[in-house]
């Protein structure tokens, strides 16, 4: 009788205790050179819906994309002001249709091609102006294909139809709500249609609604839970995770769409698992993996989701119950 009371507490316990979930290292691929699968540190990195991993290799002045497990596909890049040529580009996004957006961030432009890396189209010039861009550092893409542009010196957000027309703007300097300090990292919750926003130096995420309104806003300067130091990439998964890379001090966080804090896995170094200034990150739709651009280690490195079972010390405290 003891033993049936035990396993029907212990299925009740499971069921109503939510297991936290973890991310462990799983594998990497890359090191610094400029051969194909090699990098001088990369920026950012994005994934397409078949699996495929873009990484805009930002001192190369390429893009390269590889399978989900590392494996070289292709590339295309080189240094200059061509179309299709680029000058420490810094940001990356796929759009739903496949095409590739490169935030363009010395030639103060975005530029975007086929899957393949075929030229399509650009847009920008240095100004700050309507479609003028000082330093756009971050792209994402809407499921509806509008293009969203992060402006480090502008401290703006831009926001575009898929060929580059201009739509709308919002943000100046500042420290206030809806204001922006150096805003580096850009991220779109498809779910919500959610617009998130890291400020490299308010150490802080804002997050708006598709036009700009204000909705949210979490973080200071620090090293405790939900705290950052200059943080950069943010990772949107639809599961409603927002993951974010905090640069400085050489991890990844991640929350709920409106900022409580979920857990945080990294420290300082090279080995797995470690970082040295991770600067992009990106999730897959179910949140079940994760890849981070490990920019000072020049490498990507990827993580999966762990689900811990019942820890043993707690089944422990339910037998004691029926000694």
């Amino acid at each position: 009788m003891k033993r049936t009371i035990f396993l029907v507490i212990a299925i009740l316990l499971v069921a109503v205790t939510p297991a936290l979930t973890d991310y462990v290292y799983e594998g990497k691929w890359g090191s610094r050179g400029n051969s194909p699968g090699q990098f001088d540190r990369p920026r950012e990195i994005t994934l397409a819906p078949n699996g495929n991993v873009y990484v805009v290799d930002t001192y190369n002045n390429r893009v390269q994309y590889f399978t989900q497990a590392g494996s070289f596909l292709g590339r295309w890049g080189t240094y200059g002001s061509g179309n299709g040529e680029f000058r420490y580009p810094e940001g990356i996004a796929l759009a739903p249709n496949g095409n590739v957006y490169v935030a363009d961030t010395q030639r103060h432009r975005i530029q975007y091609f086929t899957p393949t890396g075929s030229f399509l189209g650009k847009w920008g010039t240095l100004g700050s102006g309507n479609g003028q861009f000082n330093r756009p550092i971050r792209v994402a893409v809407a499921p509806n294909g509008n293009v969203y542009v992060a402006e480090y010196y502008n401290h703006r957000v831009q926001y575009f139809t898929s060929s580059g027309s201009f739509l709308g703007k919002w943000g100046s300097y500042g420290t206030a709500w809806g204001q922006f300090n150096q805003p580096h990292g850009l991220g779109f919750l498809s779910t919500r249609y959610q617009v998130y926003v890291t400020e490299a130096l308010n150490h802080r995420v804002q997050y708006f609604t598709s036009t700009g309104s204000f909705l949210g806003i979490w973080g200071s300067y620090g090293t405790s839970d939900g705290q950052f130091n200059r943080p950069a990439g943010v990772g949107a998964s639809p599961v409603g995770r927002i993951f974010v890379a905090d640069t400085y001090n050489h991890r990844v966080q991640y929350f709920t769409p409106s900022g409580s804090f979920l857990g945080k896995w990294g420290t300082r170094g090279s080995g797995n698992g470690q970082f040295y200034m991770p600067l992009g990150v990106a999730a897959t739709p179910t949140a079940n993996k994760v890849y981070v651009a490990d920019s000072y280690n020049h490498r990507i490195q990827y993580f999966r989701e762990s689900q811990p079972a019942v820890a043993p010390s707690s089944v422990g405290r339910i037998k004691a119950l029926f000694r």
